[in-house]
């Protein structure tokens, strides 16, 4: 059991050795693009909801 365990985590500090973590560059770059396209899918839905809730009021009315 203890091998078992030893072998294991002798294994996750090979494979987390392979790992490139990101630059600080890219994280700001990928954080701006998340910050942006967000942006835009919020004014599009916020688009959409405003269209839709005046169509139906406008045919409710």
């Amino acid at each position: 059991m203890k091998n078992s365990v030893t072998r294991a985590f002798a294994q996750a500090k090979l494979e987390l050795a392979k790992v490139i973590f990101p630059t600080k560059p890219q994280v700001k770059q990928a954080f701006l693009a998340v910050v942006i396209v967000v942006t835009f899918v919020v004014l599009f839905l916020a688009l959409v909801d405003l269209i839709m809730s005046s169509t139906v009021s406008a045919i409710l009315s």
